[in-house]
């Protein structure tokens, strides 16, 4: 059997492609969800891929989860935390509970998934932690101070958990996307997305959600083995870092 892989966020949009193309690649795959129980059920169905509902801000959820994980498949060796939330808003209109939503599950989403998988992949002497950011970590978002802090967050932590694995085989990426064609992009009005958002991106288009989870499968491969601390910017162009 392939290596276990769980991806959180992983029954719609870039989190689906991802477990889709991570399954595609021979690994044993948990999709895990936070709401949707009629997409993950059909997601389920549809690829025959197990998926389980828990809340990545929960550390305990976390570690009882991937424990499960671990009990039917095996270890964990290839973590992609994907799982995110907006809750926009101006910062002088920003409430604590915004703030603290967006960080509970963008950022220390990341130390509660990475953390109980962690010991195992340092003593097994192979990992592979895979973090999706944003290009508005990387270059800041009006109405977006808590989204743009905790992904800013995601790209320091992977640095630096990246050179505390690095000689126990465990590399740990950033990918940051762009703008990606999910649903939640199909609600855009039409002259919003032509003159705000495609003629800022210099390919023209928008992302497809299969294009990072390509990104993905490279980076949990052996071939990536000596790429870490690294930030995939998967944009179009459109914020060069």
């Amino acid at each position: 059997m392939g290596r276990v892989a769980v991806v959180t966020g992983g029954t719609r949009g870039i989190g689906a492609a991802i477990a889709k193309a991570l399954k595609g690649a021979g690994y044993q795959v948990v999709a895990g969800y936070a709401g949707n129980d009629a997409a993950a059920e059909a997601f389920s169905q549809a690829n025959n891929i197990p998926v389980r509902k828990w809340d990545v801000s929960s550390f305990e959820e976390c570690s009882a989860h991937l424990a499960a994980i671990e009990k039917d498949l095996g270890p964990v060796e290839v973590l992609v935390n994907n799982a995110g939330i907006t809750r926009d808003a101006m910062f002088h209109k920003m409430t604590l509970e915004q703030w603290q939503a967006v960080m509970g599950t963008n950022l220390n989403g990341l130390f509660n998934m990475t953390r109980p998988v962690w010991d195992g992949m340092r003593a097994r002497g192979f990992g592979r932690i895979i973090n999706i950011s944003s290009i508005n970590g990387q270059k800041g978002q009006m109405g977006q101070a808590n989204y743009s802090a905790a992904k800013a967050g995601d790209i320091g932590f992977s640095k630096a958990l990246a050179l505390e694995g690095a000689k126990k085989g465990i590399t740990v990426n950033t990918i940051c996307p762009g703008y990606i064609n999910t649903d939640m992009m199909a609600t855009i009005p039409e002259e919003v997305m032509q003159k705000q958002i495609l003629a800022h991106i210099p390919v023209g288009r928008l992302g497809e959600p299969e294009e990072i989870a390509r990104c993905v499968v490279f980076l949990a491969s052996d071939d990536a083995g000596f790429i870490t601390g690294s930030t995939i910017t998967a944009n179009g162009g459109q914020y060069l870092a």
